[in-house]
């Protein structure tokens, strides 16, 4: 659309879970509900709107090797991007993606700046390995780098056990969220395993990735404290693959990813009856391809979640946890348009229409 262009959006316009509009105006890019003197020389576009999808959990700048160039960077956020995902949180990268800021045609990115695990205790060439001494100072660093989140790593498997094992003391890691806290940072950590997560979560951390070992003793603290999860199921789908191939060296391994695995829908749908924020996110970057939210929410409804709280966990929901706006007045017009309506049928999530992002049809 040239400077000055106004689209119209006609049909059903989702604002949020309660609230739906007949239609709504972009004028220089921005939302509005009110018609606009140039009405007349709009551009129509109909169909069923919601705003621009949530990815909470990717990684723009990362492959399966370790950080990529700038144009596989490109390449991961146009993917994202022409499958509706207009705002992602990216959960951890070694590369620089400063850049793609000054973008108007890519995804708006909430970084977590670069992983931070114990020494050898992580996927290769993805994060700051480092020992509990050096906790506090590697968050503050992150905090500083990144746009208000921090990425921990809270447990990998542990060679000398075998077996999937929390990597941090419970002194290093309360010290380090208070750090993080005051520096205006939240925290996150990336937990496969049970024993890893009530001392994170009394450590005050504001998420969890994954969160795959949750159990009844868990969840309520989970709760009580308000702390998020981002369930990636799509990545956890790869768990008996993963158990295969490493089942050989590590037994015991092998056979807790599988028991993850099987009640993976169970955990989450527990998690969210009892009042467990639940986000969409699907770790693409590091095996996963890029462009997967879509496939994401079909698996939350596939756990027991309505399709409108698995559609809030990669819309309304989503931006308002990451404190961006929707479809409101004057905001960014960075929306979806889809052929039907996404409340009776998540899968229409697959197929948008148009992808509107800075009020210019991009897909």
């Amino acid at each position: 659309m040239s400077e000055g262009a106004v689209l119209h959006l006609k049909g059903r316009v989702l604002v949020g879970p309660d609230e739906v509009r007949d239609e709504l105006w972009v004028v220089g890019g921005r939302v509005t509900f009110d018609r606009p003197a140039m009405a007349r020389d709009a551009t129509t576009v109909t169909g069923w709107a919601l705003p621009g999808l949530v990815d909470a959990h990717c990684h723009v700048g990362l492959d399966a090797h370790g950080p990529v160039d700038d144009a596989t960077s490109e390449k991961q956020a146009l993917t994202d991007r022409d499958a509706g995902t207009l705002l992602i949180r990216d959960a951890g990268s070694p590369s620089d993606t400063r850049w793609i800021d000054d973008r108007e045609d890519l995804p708006r990115i909430i970084r977590a700046g670069r992983h931070i695990a114990r020494t050898k205790r992580y996927i290769r060439n993805y994060a700051h390995e480092i020992e509990p001494a050096d906790l506090v100072a590697y968050v503050a660093r992150e905090a500083r780098r990144g746009d208000g989140w921090v990425k921990l790593v809270g447990d990998w498997i542990d060679r000398s056990t075998g077996d999937l094992e929390a990597c941090w003391p419970r002194g290093a890691v309360e010290a380090a969220i208070a750090e993080a806290h005051r520096l205006g940072a939240r925290v996150t950590a990336h937990c496969f395993a049970e024993d890893s997560l009530a001392p994170l979560v009394e450590a005050g951390i504001d998420c969890i990735e994954h969160a795959t070992g949750l159990t009844e003793d868990t969840i309520p603290l989970f709760a009580e404290r308000g702390v998020a999860i981002v369930p990636t199921l799509v990545n956890i789908a790869t768990f008996p693959l993963l158990a295969d191939g490493g089942e050989a060296k590590f037994p015991r391994w092998a056979d807790h990813m599988r028991r993850l695995h099987a009640r993976r829908y169970d955990t989450v749908r527990a998690a969210y009856d009892a009042g467990v924020p639940v986000f969409a996110g699907t770790d693409a970057g590091g095996s996963l391809a890029h462009g997967l939210v879509a496939e994401e929410v079909v698996e939350l409804t596939r756990a027991g979640l309505p399709a409108v709280a698995a559609l809030s966990a990669t819309t309304w929901g989503a931006r308002d946890w990451l404190g961006r706006p929707g479809l409101t007045e004057g905001a960014s017009a960075d929306l979806v348009v889809y052929e039907s309506d996404p409340r009776e049928d998540v899968r229409v999530l697959a197929a948008p229409r148009r992808v509107v992002l800075r009020g210019e049809v991009v897909g």
